[in-house]
């Protein structure tokens, strides 16, 4: 298949914006991203002269080549387009994968729907820095293409899959661990290898951020660059098969300290990991084999502690199932994959699995089983379907994220105010009462000497009124410590999120229940680590800004990202 750089004519309107997604490839020229099958009944005019955000039209904007104080766009890759092969077919959508095509958007819209993510995103970052809010730094900044990421056990056929899909030998594959490193494979004009130093340091990959999990994971990082491959606008990201430690037969549910974690395990942490790939993939594939159906403890806690709340992008796969000779040994070990998916997952309904086999040369068909190796084919290449998706999924998932960030953020930030306004209280009060018995026993002793009272007697009620005032304000600091404590403490911050989230609880909202989750740990371990007395303030125009994000640029983003529909449009007709 031959590739070529397709050059766009931009409007003078769009150049600047789509110049700050260009990119530089890895033969030196500098490319405009396109997407192939473009098929988008609305105009950009249109959807660009609609885009009225305070926020994104009051910003400047900013440099994308570095630089102090600039930022990065989110979306930097580079899209290739497909020229048919001397045989007329294009290898990479093809079959089932045709679909993912189809639903290509419009490289315009992909460019400023990412931009102003970006833009939204870092229009944020200042108030989690100055608050110590629970977005990691540069979390603005995503990788350079879109990607894929493959966990599962050790021989489950995770990489025989990425072959498979790639068109060509690039992991290899055994019934034995053969890989002990998460390996990166991007599409480029020549094969190259880079270590894990090389590829976390390499500032347009966008895994610059995985060195907080220290050196032992970077060594354990791997980027394999490949020509003549099948996918050629995102990435694959191959992990560790994953195999229970003689320490880990306590229970996949028992969880360890990190510490611990790296020092029996891998030497980092290999679930931090796992879900900082997570967050950032745009499809993930989780593999099971029928050796091992949902039997290995370690599977089992990543996809409870590592994958959840990723179920809009999870598929799980249970693999070689044309391995099976008998009707009775695959609905053993599907029925034991469900059993132990069901004791880690808290709901009746359980997801779908996919049951398939990978293509194996001279694979001679049992007898009678016709009709079920073409259900794995076809459950294979609707998984395959699902893969070509990615850089599709990668503007929602941009999307989503922007959004989930600032519910994080904004929760954190009102219930810091909450707490932050009944700690204020206490101290004005304090101050009052303080305030009040030095002004009377001043009041006292002038009086006293006004009224020409024994002097003695005058020096007795000063130093009474003086021992009364000293001791009144150590109680106070003692009390106030006592209402910090309280504050801070889980059963405080329960009490704040009660009052700032009422509503909500009424009405039963599982969304607020499961953003408080995630943020109750950080703020109390940040509050700790401050104290109330040093906590930055949090204005009411930090929360309207938000709320503009949430309730107006989200879901005009949206707008702009899906796909056309009658809903849409009767949406516009009622605007008119």
């Amino acid at each position: 298949m031959a590739y070529r750089q397709v050059a766009l004519r931009i409007p003078p309107l769009f150049t600047s914006r789509v110049r700050q997604f260009s990119t530089i490839n890895h033969l030196g020229k500098r490319t405009i991203p396109i997407v192939p099958g473009i098929t988008h009944p609305v105009s950009i005019d249109r959807l660009c002269s609609s885009w009225s955000s305070p926020i994104a039209a009051s910003r400047p904007a900013k440099s994308t080549t570095g630089g102090g104080g600039s930022i990065r766009s989110s979306g930097t890759w580079t899209w290739a387009s497909k020229e048919k092969d001397g045989k007329g077919v294009n290898s990479e959508v093809s079959g089932s994968g045709a679909a993912a095509a189809g639903t290509a958007l419009d490289p315009k819209v992909q460019a400023e729907v990412m931009r102003c993510c970006a833009e939204l995103h870092s229009s944020a970052m200042p108030l989690n820095e100055r608050i110590r809010g629970p977005l990691e730094k540069n979390s603005n900044q995503s990788t350079s293409l879109p990607f894929v990421l493959l966990v599962g056990n050790h021989s489950s056929g995770k990489s025989t899959f990425v072959n498979h899909v790639l068109g060509r030998e690039v992991q290899t594959s055994g019934v034995a661990p053969t890989d002990d490193c998460f390996t990166i494979i991007a599409p480029g004009p020549r094969d190259i290898d880079q270590d894990g130093p090389a590829a976390i340091g390499d500032p347009d990959m966008g895994f610059g951020n995985l060195r907080q999990f220290g050196p032992a994971l970077i060594h354990h990082t791997q980027l394999k660059i490949r020509s003549d491959v099948q996918t050629r606008s995102f990435m694959l990201v191959d992990s560790p098969g994953m195999i229970d430690s003689p320490a880990s037969h306590e229970g996949m549910m028992l969880r360890r300290s990190k510490e611990d974690d790296a020092h029996m395990d891998r030497g980092y942490d290999f679930e931090g990991v796992v879900r900082w790939y997570a967050e950032r993939a745009d499809v993930i594939l989780l593999f099971f084999d029928p050796d091992k159906p949902g039997t290995t403890g370690e599977t089992l806690s990543i996809l409870v502690h590592a994958l959840g709340g990723m179920d809009h992008k999870l598929l799980i796969i249970l693999n070689k199932a044309d391995q099976f000779r008998r009707i009775h040994d695959f609905a053993r070990a599907y029925g034991s994959l469900c059993w132990n998916l069901s004791k880690v997952i808290p709901r009746k309904d359980l997801p779908k699995i996919y049951t398939m086999c990978l293509p194996v040369p001279d694979m001679k068909p049992v007898e009678g089983m016709n009709q079920g190796l073409e259900d794995l084919q076809q459950a294979r290449e609707e998984v395959i379907a699902e893969v070509m998706k990615a850089p599709k999924r990668r503007i929602d998932n941009v999307i989503t994220r922007l959004g989930d960030s600032i519910n994080l953020l904004r929760m954190h930030s009102v219930l810091m105010k909450d707490i932050q306004a009944i700690y204020n209280k206490e101290v004005w009060m304090n101050r009052l009462y303080l305030s009040a018995a030095v002004f009377g026993s001043t009041s006292g002793a002038i009086g006293s000497v006004y009224m020409g009272v024994d002097l003695k007697v005058t020096s007795a009620f000063c130093v009474t009124m003086l021992t009364m005032s000293t001791g009144m304000g150590w109680y106070n600091s003692h009390k106030l410590s006592l209402v910090e404590k309280d504050l801070v403490s889980n059963t405080g911050l329960s009490l704040a999120f009660q009052r700032s989230y009422a509503r909500q609880i009424a009405e039963g909202d599982e969304f607020t229940a499961s953003v408080w989750n995630r943020v109750k740990t950080p703020l109390r371990l940040n509050l700790q680590s401050l104290g109330l007395s040093n906590v930055p303030s949090v204005s009411n125009s930090d929360i309207a800004m938000m709320d503009n994000i949430l309730d107006e640029d989200v879901p005009r983003l949206r707008r702009m990202a899906s796909p056309s529909h009658f809903g849409s449009i009767h949406a516009s007709l009622l605007k008119q």
